[in-house]
């Protein structure tokens, strides 16, 4: 959430962003409504200093008289006490929906506009070629080599489960060990997260645990939540935590089961693998000093380059646009992937994304820093990424490396996990 003081102070600019954002928040009423707040507190305050007043002049009253009268005036002092609170209570709770709501701040090199204005900034080291045979999409490579099993997963658990079977299970455990290696060799700690997180958590990171619009699966009579993202439970490790500021930056890699419920997704962009349920990721996370989280951005950025890079796989990196960029994040990028079975001809899928959030989440969660010799303490600023959506990187591998007899040369960087070179050939099955 924003700094109250900062939207008081700036009001038009936060609706400005809310705006250029594509959501819908009435900032100056929440001004209004804070403001109202705040005198009504004052108000209920001196009540309660008067009120004190009177209880203590009783015993002080010269006659019954005297004293039935200070007992009139404390009880009326008292009601409308209660009457000033109650109003209290009643716009308090109008301003905190509106404050909850409010998205973060925006870069100002964001692009401005709907999802088609997000900006291009990068392609990665292996660049799109034409293949000169039929194209087969992922479904159908799963199908031919057994690696992908969606009527079991929906008998098992309903549409959008599956099983990964044969190579595609290995090619699961070899991109959790390739992202792990890398990212332990760059410093982060490695974790294997709860699937489950308590609302407080969620709607802290910036999720949405319950209602309509929810993508979040909910166990009913628990506040608890399968979660969509070790982001979840990476962020809400220091909830209420105060860190020393030399022991910043710190930088958290977490291994999680995502659950999702992808509401309304449909059509032949998410066939397959490309939106499910279920799946694994490798995320990462940092928690910074504010003048650093820049820095930690971009470096986010390069790793996912990095492995999608090692991995012989063609992409670009976008600048997301204010219209589709989350609540909490300030800047957003995506890798997106080239799939040549995805739509007609090809299209880029999304496979990573990271975020800088700035104190948006840290507020939420009352995640402070301290300085040393320094009074006060101030929220540090909290960074996502993905290193590897295990499902669309298999969509990515399977589409990019089949080849014309319809086998898939595995990537080299997997080969010493998978224990082959290729699915399909028979003559490399060793």
């Amino acid at each position: 959430m924003l700094d109250k003081r900062f939207i008081l102070d700036n009001p038009e600019l936060v609706q400005q962003n809310c705006d250029a954002r594509g959501l819908r928040a009435d900032v100056a009423r929440f001004v209004l409504l804070e403001t109202q707040c705040r005198a009504l507190q004052q108000e209920i305050e001196e009540l309660s200093r008067q009120s004190n007043l009177v209880s203590k002049s009783i015993g002080q009253a010269k006659d019954a008289t005297q004293r039935q009268a200070r007992m009139d005036e404390g009880r009326q002092l008292r009601e409308s006490k209660e009457a000033k609170q109650a109003e209290l209570d009643r716009i308090a709770a109008e301003a905190g929906a509106i404050y909850r709501s409010l998205p973060n701040m925006t870069h100002p090199e964001s692009p401005r506009g709907g999802e088609d204005a997000s900006r291009e900034i990068r392609r990665g080291a292996t660049q799109v070629a034409p293949m000169r045979f039929p194209v087969l999409d992922h479904v159908q490579l799963g199908q031919q080599h057994d690696l992908i099993d969606f009527e079991g997963g929906a008998r098992i658990a309903g549409h959008g489960f599956y099983f990964l079977r044969n190579e595609a299970a290995l090619l699961e455990l070899a991109l959790q060990q390739y992202a792990v290696e890398l990212l332990v060799k760059e410093g982060f700690t490695l974790a294997v997260t709860p699937d489950l997180a308590r609302g407080e958590i969620l709607a802290g990171i910036g999720y949405i645990p319950r209602g309509p619009e929810t993508q979040i699966y909910t166990v009913e009579n628990f506040d608890l939540n399968l979660v969509a993202t070790a982001e979840i439970t990476l962020g809400g490790l220091y909830a209420g935590q105060t860190i020393d500021a030399d022991d910043l930056p710190i930088k958290l890699c977490g291994i999680s089961h995502c659950f999702r419920t992808e509401a309304g997704a449909a059509g032949r962009a998410s066939r397959g693998l490309y939106r499910v349920h279920q799946f694994t990721k490798v995320e990462m996370f940092a928690f910074t000093l504010p003048d650093e989280s820049e820095d930690m951005h971009n470096y986010f950025c390069d790793l996912e380059c990095q492995i999608f890079d090692g991995l012989g796989i063609p992409y670009r990196v976008l600048d997301i646009a204010t219209g589709d960029l989350g609540g909490p994040a300030y800047r957003k990028f995506d890798l997106e992937a080239w799939m040549p079975g995805r739509g007609d001809g090809g299209e880029y899928g999304e496979v990573t994304s990271a975020s800088n959030c700035t104190d948006y989440q840290a507020r939420r969660l009352n995640i402070r820093y301290k300085v040393k010799g320094e009074k006060g303490t101030h929220f540090v600023h909290t960074l996502n990424g993905t290193a590897v959506a295990v499902s669309r990187a298999l969509i990515a591998i399977l589409e990019n490396c089949q080849q014309p007899d319809c086998s898939i040369i595995i990537p080299e960087v997997l080969r010493k996990w998978v224990g082959k070179e290729r699915i399909g050939c028979s003559t490399d099955d060793e």
